[in-house]
């Protein structure tokens, strides 16, 4: 494996002619050596420096190998050290091993094969630091915020919130009813400089016409019967932070006449004032409708439009982003197992395929409230295909898959070989079964198989017993 970075390598060893041979050798790999003739001396310098690698000699004169091992894991876990010794016994060797040695080589060794052991398990090491360079990004990439998704939608819509989240430009997220318009506008938030004043919802579609303007804008004492006192509106609690008008495209046209004042200048009147209050507001919108027909119709004012649409960020319905689908229900599946007191650690690899299968018109909110049921009735630590809670007409592309035929032509065109696996098995199971009227004993010779592993089988894949 290639590597420009020069490797450190510490030599313990108590014989200076061991020493000199080893630094030679190791020198001439282009390693950076240094050595240490004792246990204790080599400790000390284990504290002070970093080491690639450490080649240590069990028997010294002072403390053994296995002790200067221990500090050297006790420093850093994932220390290399290389064992070497003309006295080891087997036990030693296996102590070492466990005690976290990469590797035993004894004496006399030969000079090719321990290079190559240096080069080996240094590999490894280089591997294992790009694999956890790659796991932490996959990891950052599978979240952002309280947004689940890695696949290429998500990952733009992220770049386009960090590109978004420091400008005041107004926002108008697109999408779908239940794709998680709230949590992007959450998210834009929370990257920017606002992010410690207040995130202000308001549903346009769930506050009643005649109250809306008063939630909006605030209203005086007297201004209309039963206002007693008065009322902040939601535009003023807003101040200084972001305001979050969800299904925008729901307000009557009169209020978009008094709405287009706030956007443009950033005052407003409370009901029953005649003072202006200006406000310093971000503010950002969201629809499921298409607002370009519902200005060409004439529902939505096209002035408007133009001032809350600068930056639209579209969000991709659940059946566009599948890839996402298996950390979603792990996700949800974490969230409703913790709060309803379960230990169910995953979804079946079955359970998932069949899911991505279904389109979910009611997206991500429509996929949590399945989990959310499915996970309340399930008695398994394991969220199988029969725990899914699923109507009459999604049992269809279940039974779809069970009576499906194997073609393994379909490889050319990539397949899930473990849910394949599953399939079979499945329906092999299901079919000993029939022919034995549900006894499960003599459908596990039928299979040749034990009459325990036949109980694993059932409980696996949720057949009913």
């Amino acid at each position: 494996m290639t590597n420009d970075k020069i490797n450190h390598i510490l030599v313990i060893d108590d014989e200076l002619s061991m020493r000199e041979l080893l630094e030679l050798l190791l020198t001439r790999e282009g390693y950076k050596v240094s050595c240490a003739e004792s246990g204790l001396r080599a400790i000390e310098m284990i504290k002070k420096n970093h080491f690639d690698l450490l080649l240590c000699d069990i028997r010294l004169g002072d403390i053994t190998g296995l002790d200067v091992l221990r500090a050297s894991k006790k420093k850093d876990p994932g220390a290399i050290v290389i064992m070497i010794s003309a006295y080891t016994t087997a036990e030693t060797a296996v102590e070492a091993m466990n005690d976290g040695a990469y590797d035993y080589v004894p004496k006399p060794f030969d000079n090719e094969e321990l290079k190559q052991t240096i080069a080996n398990a240094l590999d490894l090491k280089t591997l294992e630091h790009e694999k956890k360079i790659l796991d932490d990004e996959l990891k950052e990439n599978l979240h952002f915020g309280k947004i689940v998704g890695s696949s290429p939608g998500m990952l733009h819509i992220y770049k386009m919130i960090r590109q978004v989240a420091k400008t005041k430009t107004n926002i108008l997220i697109t999408g779908e009813s239940g794709t998680g318009k709230e949590l992007i506008a959450n998210a834009i938030h929370e990257e920017s400089d606002r992010s410690d004043k207040p995130f202000v919802v308001i549903n346009c579609g769930g506050i009643p016409e005649n109250l809306i303007e008063s939630e909006l804008f605030g209203h005086k004492k007297g201004a209309f019967t039963g206002a007693n006192n008065d009322k902040k509106g939601l535009f003023e609690t807003a101040d200084k932070g972001t305001i979050f008008l969800d299904e925008i495209g729901e307000i009557s046209l009169s209020l978009q006449v008094k709405l287009l004042r706030v956007v443009q200048e950033k005052v407003f009147k409370a009901v029953g004032s005649n003072e202006d209050v200006s406000v310093d507001i971000r503010i950002i919108s969201a629809t499921n409708k298409q607002l370009e027909d519902e200005v060409i119709s004439g529902n939505f004012r096209e002035d408007l439009f133009y001032r809350l649409n600068v930056i639209e960020i579209k969000v991709p319905p659940l059946r566009e982003r599948k890839s996402d689908l298996k950390a979603l229900a792990q996700h949800f599946l974490d969230k409703y197992s913790h709060e309803m007191g379960k230990d169910i650690t995953k979804v079946s690899s079955y359970a998932i395929e069949l899911l991505k299968k279904y389109d979910f018109p009611g997206n991500i909110r429509e996929l949590e409230n399945l989990l959310e049921r499915s996970i309340a009735l399930t008695s398994t630590n394991i969220l199988l295909p029969d725990s899914l809670t699923l109507s009459i007409h999604k049992r269809r592309w279940i039974e779809g898959i069970e009576n499906r035929r194997f073609d393994v032509d379909e490889v050319a065109k990539g397949v899930s070989l473990d849910t394949v696996i599953e399939e079979i098995e499945r329906a092999y199971i299901k079919k000993a079964l029939e022919c034995t009227n549900g006894g499960k004993n003599k459908a596990a010779e039928l299979l040749d198989i034990t009459t325990r592993s036949m109980r694993y089988r059932l409980e696996k894949l949720g057949i009913e017993k």
